[in-house]
């Protein structure tokens, strides 16, 4: 599709990526273009045979070998995670002991997802990461809340491990990644040694681009460790689409399309499947992940009832969330014939503004929420965002301005909110609403909505 190319060249050309691979299925056909180079210091012109790190579209794996394990009967989803991990411990020990493996995929299980630990390179990885998570704070009771969660998909790759006896990266290998014939995707980075790959860029303040570390330590594979090409992506969403009895029932992949939990508002989506984040944009519903790791950003969405599916690696941040954002829109309008509304506006009162009032902290950032108005009337809230510091994976969302575009579309329908977010800028103006998960049940206490922590 030569319209396909001329937009993704002309989108990179402009954010000034340094290199991109798209793909696209449509009623049975694929295409793909590709744009650019794999690094600013070393390059190779990107290709089909490129690699590029997926992120969290990772856990979608992570959850579909779950499910070939439920399916032989060796797992069963409403156990707890204690049946198969009998020493798995965080801090709240009633938590610990009633989670259950659906929790582990479908974020609920309510614990600080955003553990980031290096646990080293061996065999023995996501055991020591899971061992590592016994002091880790708990935010909401499992299954009372949807909150992104990167670490309970450590141990469900933990549980994968220990059920079939074999490394993790091994095990999806053996239960997926042969049968589906997905030659092009691999976890280890020695593994991509020996192929082109992809490598993450930063883009500067002064407007320069710096090349980022390649990778993640291992034990956070099951959470966003995957480095694939975009044609096994899309032989990913085909098989997901169109189902593959060989390798899991197709009723059983119909299921992890279903919604397990409902987070209407969330900016991620309106549901969770199993790993699957359920939406609709533009009246079409979607299925979908995504994906960011230091420098690369990617997208993978999918529409059944219409057998689309579109996925999008970049190697550049922030700007790759732009790309994809734009991508996307271009693709409803032109290939699915349907428009992504711009959402609405309304004023809130200083009253209905005050609960959302605070400081919260996450791992990354420090963000510290303010009236912004004339007296007795917030007509907008003030986010001062502060970075804390880097960390290896974030969720699908891919980023903040990411993430605040996407509420945007959600609140669309939701209760809609307004917000102006500056090129490079840290100050944000916003219309709060719950959509940007800030939703602390009290000035004392903590939120359970994205390990945000008022103080």
């Amino acid at each position: 599709m030569r319209a396909l190319r001329d937009v993704v060249s002309t989108l990179a050309e402009k954010l000034q990526i340094p290199g991109v691979a798209v793909g696209l299925l449509y009623e049975g056909r694929e295409e793909h273009a590709f744009h650019g180079v794999t690094s600013i210091e070393n390059p190779l012109p990107v290709d089909e045979r490129t690699l590029f790190l997926c992120g969290s579209t990772t856990k979608t794996f992570t959850a579909t070998a779950v499910m070939r394990l439920v399916e032989q009967g060796l797992v069963d989803l409403a156990a707890p995670v204690r049946t198969y991990l009998p020493g798995f411990r965080v801090e709240d020990e009633e938590a610990a002991n009633s989670v259950t493996v659906l929790q582990l995929l479908n974020h609920t299980a309510g614990w600080d997802g955003d553990f980031f630990k290096n646990t080293g390179e061996g065999d023995d990885a996501l055991e020591r990461y899971a061992a590592a998570m016994a002091g880790l704070r708990q935010l909401a009771r499992p299954g009372e809340a949807v909150s992104y969660n990167n670490a309970s998909f450590a141990v469900a790759g933990r549980l994968v491990e220990t059920v079939t006896g074999k490394p993790y990266e091994v095990a999806v290998r053996t239960l997926l990644l042969d049968p589906l014939g997905l030659e092009n995707s691999v976890f280890l980075s020695r593994q991509m040694m020996t192929r082109r790959f992809a490598v993450g860029h930063q883009r500067l303040q002064d407007g320069g681009t710096t090349v980022l570390p390649l990778g993640i330590p291992r034990g956070a594979n099951p959470e966003g460790g995957l480095a694939t090409t975009t044609r096994d992506l899309i032989t990913w969403a085909r098989f997901h689409l169109e189902g593959e009895p060989s390798v899991l029932a197709t009723e059983v992949a119909l299921r992890m399309r279903e919604p397990t939990a409902h987070a209407p508002g969330w900016s991620l989506g309106d549901a969770v499947g199993l790993s699957w984040l359920l939406d609709d944009v533009g009246g079409l519903g979607v299925v979908g992940h995504g994906g960011a790791m230091p420098g690369q950003l990617s997208l993978f969405k999918t529409v059944p009832e219409r057998s689309f599916a579109l996925v999008s690696c970049t190697n550049c941040a922030p700007v790759g969330s732009a790309f994809n954002e734009r991508l996307m829109r271009w693709a409803w309008e032109t290939v699915l014939g349907s428009s992504i509304p711009e959402p609405a506006t309304v004023s809130r009162s200083a009253e209905e503004v005050a609960p959302f009032v605070g400081r919260y902290e996450t791992v990354a950032n420090v963000v510290t929420v303010a009236p912004n108005g004339e007296a007795g009337a917030a007509d907008t809230v003030s986010l001062l965002c502060r970075r804390r510091r880097a960390h290896h994976l974030h969720d699908a969302a891919v980023s903040r301005q990411h993430r605040i575009l996407r509420a945007r579309r959600r609140w669309n329908r939701h209760g809609p909110q307004r917000i102006r977010t500056p090129h490079r800028a840290d100050r944000l103006t916003c219309l709060l609403t719950p959509a940007l998960r800030f939703r602390p049940r009290s000035r004392s206490t903590r939120s359970a909505g994205r390990g945000f922590a008022p103080r």
